[in-house]
């Protein structure tokens, strides 16, 4: 059965999209600019249009509903396609646009990157504003495919002729530790860095690529006491245990400051580049160029020793 587009008060969707990202009816109110018993009202419709209870009551507070989850991404998609159509590219200006740009990095590289990026936005682009999304790296292509990002920093994804990328930085993986750790003294040895045990970030594809995988393909393998979803977790756990952890250099070198060592691997461990990448559909579109581009000119910016 087709629905008459006229009868239906298309801002249900902006309503929508704040439910799904707060799943709080109160916050949602907040960040649509609108009081409370308005967005209780447009659940309430949005109920009665989706013919579906969308959010339910948990003891954990409110769930989405498979059909909430179902209706999520292509919503939010076509809020995101109806922000596009109401700014002009040929008339893009960072000093005015109030545009908004969805990008995929790791906390990781979000440390490293967006601090820079929104000093620079601040000065020139104000108005313009980031959606940062942490995904798994996977996803992220057919994110990039279906519009659903304009930009994924990440590395050696791969991609078919559609999706594009540039460099950002080069980066290697070391050995992190607090001060004081007993191998942090000394040559770090295989031997050594095997009879340790580790603290591994699960998310991320480059403890795998590039220590997991090394040590399997010479019939051995480390033990993980702990793995965690997010990078930032790691310099507190390694302050606080004689865990190690490997970390990318860049970010490593962020930590030393809070009381972590960080050591060469001991194994060839080369060096690798962090991308951006990007739907060819945007590669001749001045607002996505200009924001593509800081980013790599604020990620070459940084000085190795610092970041």
């Amino acid at each position: 059965m087709r629905i008459n587009l006229r009868s239906v008060d298309l801002n249900l969707l902006v309503m929508f999209d704040a439910l799904m990202a707060e799943r709080h009816v109160t916050r949602a109110a907040a960040r649509a600019a609108m009081s409370q018993p308005a967005m209780s009202n447009a659940l309430t419709r949005l109920r009665a249009l989706f013919k579906d209870e969308l959010l339910v009551r948990t003891a954990n507070g409110m769930e989405p509903t498979l059909r909430a989850l179902e209706l999520r991404d292509a919503i939010h998609q076509i809020l995101l396609q109806a922000e596009r159509l109401m700014h002009s590219d040929a008339l893009f200006e960072p000093a005015t646009s109030k545009r908004s740009f969805t990008i995929r990095m790791s906390d990781l590289v979000g440390s490293l990157v967006l601090p820079g990026c929104m000093h620079r936005l601040s000065s020139v682009a104000p108005g313009i504003s980031l959606d940062v999304l942490h995904i798994a790296p996977e996803r992220s292509i057919r994110a990039l495919e279906e519009d659903q990002l304009d930009f994924a920093v990440s590395f050696e994804l791969s991609h078919g002729r559609t999706i594009r990328s540039e460099s950002l930085l080069s980066d290697r993986m070391v050995c992190a530790m607090r001060r004081g750790h007993p191998l942090s003294k000394g040559r770090l040895t295989l031997k050594r860095f095997l009879e340790a045990r580790h603290l591994r970030v699960a998310m991320s594809p480059t403890d795998l690529r590039f220590v997991d995988s090394k040590l399997a393909a010479q019939g051995l393998s480390r033990e993980i006491a702990v793995n965690v979803p997010q990078w930032l977790l790691m310099p507190e756990m390694l302050r606080e245990t004689d865990l190690l952890g490997v970390v990318s250099e860049r970010f490593g070198s962020k930590l030393t400051s809070q009381g972590i060592v960080c050591k060469p691997l001991p194994f060839e461990s080369p060096e690798f580049e962090w991308r951006i990448y990007f739907h060819q559909r945007h590669a001749h579109s001045k607002a996505h160029s200009w924001m593509k581009q800081l980013v790599i000119d604020v990620a070459q910016a940084l000085p190795r020793g610092e970041a």
